[in-house]
C-alpha cells in the first residue's frame, strides 16, 4: 500500500454545506483538510470541529517581487502563523503575488526582470526565517497563467522550484500543484522525479475542469505509482471541484491514489 497521506480543499467539496459541516464531512471521511483564506473563517469553530489541518493560506495581501509588498506579506504571514497555532497546521501557503477573489493577480507581471528575482529570493528567505521561529513550513505553489492566473509571476513550476532551490531552507519548500502543471508544461512523471526532493506537498484535479482523478486526461494512477516508487509519503491534497456527489469524487480521489502491492 502507499504511505501517501490524503487532503481535500474544504473550498471546492460539499458546497451546500456550512464550511464548518464541510470541514467535519472530509475528516470523517478520513482525509485531512485544507482552507484558503483563514480571515472569512471561524477559526476557533473550525479548531473544534477536530479535524486534521494539513495547509492554509499563508498570507492576506502583499508580493515578492517589490520591497513594499514584501513587507505586507511578511506582516500578513505573522498574522497568518498566530492562526496556524490554533490549528495546529504545519504548512502554509503562498503565491507568487496576492491574487483576488477571483485569483487574479494583485500585481500582474507579464514579464519578470531580473530585479524582481533578487527581491522575490529575499522575500521568500525571509519568510523561511519566520517559518523557523514558528516551527511551521511555508509552500510556494505553481500556477498555470493560461486558464486560471494570467498575469502571475514566477507560476510555472520551474519558476517556483528555482526560487526554492535558491532559498534553500527546510521551512520554504514547494507545493507542487498538477493541475497547474499539466496545463502550463506536462511532462508530469519527469517533474515530480525531479521537484520531489524540495516538495512539502503535491495538490492535484483533473484536466480540463479542475475535478477529481478520472473525469480528465491525467494518468493519476500511473503518477500515484511513480510516486510510491519514488518513496514519497507526505501529503497529497485535492483542491478540485466534485464532478458527481462529493462523496463518490472522494472515494475516486482515494482510488486513483491507491498503490496495490505487484505480484
Amino acid at each position: 500500500m502507499s504511505g501517501f497521506r490524503l487532503a481535500v480543499s474544504a473550498e471546492m467539496v460539499f458546497l451546500d454545506l456550512p464550511f464548518e459541516d464541510r470541514v467535519r464531512r472530509i475528516a470523517d471521511l478520513g482525509f485531512e483538510v485544507e482552507i484558503w483564506n483563514w480571515a472569512t473563517k471561524d477559526v476557533p469553530a473550525l479548531a473544534r470541529t477536530g479535524a486534521t489541518f494539513s495547509s492554509m493560506t499563508g498570507y492576506l495581501t502583499g508580493t515578492l517581487a517589490d520591497p513594499d509588498g514584501a513587507d505586507e506579506l511578511l506582516r500578513t504571514a505573522e498574522q497568518s502563523l498566530r492562526v496556524a497555532d490554533k490549528l495546529d497546521c504545519p504548512r502554509l501557503n503562498v503565491h507568487g503575488t496576492g491574487l483576488d477573489d477571483k485569483g487574479l493577480p494583485v500585481v500582474a507581471s507579464e514579464v519578470v526582470i531580473p530585479a524582481m528575482w533578487l527581491t522575490a529570493v529575499r522575500t521568500l528567505t525571509r519568510l523561511a526565517e519566520l517559518g523557523e521561529r514558528a516551527g511551521r513550513v511555508f509552500t510556494l505553489e505553481n500556477l498555470n497563467t493560461a486558464v486560471d492566473h494570467p498575469g502571475t509571476p514566477f507560476a510555472r513550476a520551474t519558476d517556483t522550484l528555482a526560487l526554492v532551490q535558491a532559498v534553500d531552507s527546510p521551512h520554504l519548500r514547494m507545493n507542487l500543484d498538477l493541475y497547474h502543471a499539466q496545463i502550463g508544461e506536462g511532462n508530469l512523471i519527469q517533474l515530480v522525479e525531479h521537484a520531489l526532493p524540495l516538495v512539502g506537498e503535491i495538490q492535484i484535479a483533473d484536466v480540463p475542469g479542475r475535478c477529481e482523478p478520472g473525469t480528465g486526461e491525467i494518468n493519476y494512477p500511473a503518477i500515484a505509482a511513480a510516486l510510491h516508487r519514488l518513496g514519497y509519503t507526505g501529503v497529497i491534497a485535492l483542491e478540485g471541484w466534485a464532478s458527481t456527489e462529493p462523496v463518490q469524487a472522494l472515494e475516486r480521489f482515494r482510488a486513483a491514489f491507491t498503490v496495490l502491492p505487484q505480484p
